[in-house]
């Protein structure tokens, strides 16, 4: 999720932790271990695309990491503040680091929970940013911040903003499940053979779902709203996959597919190679689109070394998705 939704929901965990204790400064380092486990991306600095796609959201999103990482910090913790106990200061940013990880196993990128293990849980209900989950919560903390840290007011007002943001992540799946359905029974009205569906919401919101189809030579891609009144319309795109010719063969190209879970295409493009991760969507909802979300290059250079480039997107990209996401929301 949004570094925004982290912090709310650390300082949400924290006082739920350590607020009678504490006071604020429960909320203060809940948020701050609530954006730790995102340093990851810094990695992106320091090594290659592929290499930094594969290590977001990993070790520093596993429940391993939380368990080293949250009695040394529990320990620093303990060292300055007025409150000691170093015990409690732990339990704090156990449940803090903890829970970052549990949020994003919700949405499309997902999480490496159990690293080692190369499992990643994306459970893909919700979106990285949704205004649902994050603006009650936020509204409710901050209601919280301004009572007695002793006062039953504060324990109320951040048990409520805890149940109302767990309760919208548990209707996502329903949701989820719903919108599965819908786009099951269109794909059999219309005869469609395929062998998987992927679904996940649009950005910002849990009425717009998305789905990925996946047949013999092509993926289908389709939108439902639950306003709509039509049948849903699937796009076809070729795999193009037989492009890659030899360059399927390496090791690099062979962690980009597993990045995407074999959800991708390729397009060739005044001689350029282009690969398609199919996960996130594309930045228009008009027919035949080919602006994916994220779209990268493929580079070899004179040493036959690969590298993935990966294409900009300006603001102007996103303008446009909002736009055609608002209009889409209400219905065909």
């Amino acid at each position: 999720m949004d570094s925004l939704t982290q912090i709310v929901l650390g300082a949400a965990i924290g006082e739920a932790v350590l607020g009678k204790k504490t006071g604020n400064k429960a909320m203060l380092y809940g948020a701050i271990a609530g954006t730790i486990p995102d340093l990851d991306v810094f990695a992106s600095y320091f090594t290659d695309t592929v290499s930094a796609l594969s290590m977001h959201r990993g070790f520093t999103h596993s429940i391993l990491f939380s368990i080293l990482f949250a009695p040394i910090f529990g320990w620093l913790v303990s060292r300055y503040e007025a409150y000691k106990n170093f015990k409690d200061w732990s339990w704090l940013f156990f449940w803090a680091l903890l829970t970052h990880p549990i949020l994003d196993a919700h949405t499309t990128w997902g999480t490496q929970l159990f690293w080692p293990i190369d499992l990643r849980l994306a459970f893909k209900t919700i979106f990285v940013i949704d205004p649902l989950y994050t603006l009650p919560f936020l509204v409710f903390l901050i209601l919280t911040m301004f009572q007695n840290k002793i006062s039953k007011k504060r324990r109320f007002y951040n048990d409520i903003g805890l149940t109302i943001s767990t309760a919208y992540l548990a209707l996502t799946f329903l949701l989820k499940w719903f919108a599965f359905q819908k786009f099951e029974t269109a794909l059999q009205n219309k005869n469609i053979a395929y062998k998987q569906i992927d679904t996940r919401p649009s950005p910002l919101n849990t009425i717009l779902w998305s789905a990925n189809i996946e047949t013999e030579d092509a993926y289908l891609l389709g939108n439902y709203s639950f306003f709509d009144t039509q049948a849903i319309r699937f796009e076809t795109y070729p795999k193009n996959h037989d492009l890659l010719g030899d360059l399927v063969k390496n090791e690099k190209v062979k962690q980009m597919i597993a990045i995407s879970e074999g959800w991708y295409t390729i397009n060739k493009t005044d001689g350029e190679l282009y690969y398609n991760d199919l996960r996130f969507g594309l930045l228009s909802l008009e027919p035949q689109s080919q602006d994916f979300v994220f779209k990268y290059r493929i580079d070899v250079n004179n040493n036959g070394e690969i590298n993935f480039i990966e294409q900009e997107k300006t603001p102007r990209d996103g303008k446009k998705l909002m736009l055609h996401l608002w209009q889409r929301v209400k219905g065909n």
